[in-house]
């Protein structure tokens, strides 16, 4: 029989190394190549990458409440910056998610996984499980950061190295 543990650790070392080829990618970037869009009516380079660190954001701090030093910095700093977020901003903001990320999954047991979470938002009422929410940033990470390679290589800069 596998270990469902040993399972999991390598299914999220894997979407770590995921992050980490998203940050090699975006890195190197100007402020003219993170405003490059495979279309006019889609997300620019930089937005994707933006959205990816607010997905993290809002499930892990919004909706499950999850926070450290690190992070709470980085959201007072996001908060006070109107601009478009820099290449170095972005990739900050991809570490210090998955490094609170990373730690919860260091400490969080199987029971701790499927801890169902009731939150309230707009009037509606929402449950869902920390494994859920996992599951969702994974999806929504791979979604996504497809869409930012995809949008690299449309314009001959370097994709994600998968």
């Amino acid at each position: 029989m596998v270990d469902q543990s040993t399972v999991l650790t390598t299914l999220y070392q894997g979407w770590n190394r995921y992050q980490q080829q998203l940050t090699v990618a975006i890195a190197p970037l100007s402020a003219e190549q993170l405003a490059l869009r495979a279309a006019p009516h889609l997300r620019s380079i930089g937005e994707l990458a933006e959205h990816i660190v607010g997905g993290h954001v809002h499930w892990m701090h919004g909706m499950l409440g999850e926070s450290n030093d690190e992070l709470a910095t980085f959201i007072t700093a996001m908060d006070a910056n109107q601009a478009a977020p820099s290449a170095a901003e972005l990739v900050s903001g991809l570490n210090v998610t998955r490094g609170l990320i990373d730690d919860r999954l260091a400490h969080w047991n199987a029971a701790d996984l499927a801890k169902t979470i009731t939150v309230v938002r707009r009037g509606a009422e929402r449950s869902f499980t920390r494994q859920w929410v996992i599951w969702h940033l994974i999806e929504h990470d791979l979604h996504h950061g497809g869409e930012l390679s995809f949008s690299l290589g449309i314009h001959h800069l370097a994709a994600l190295d998968l």
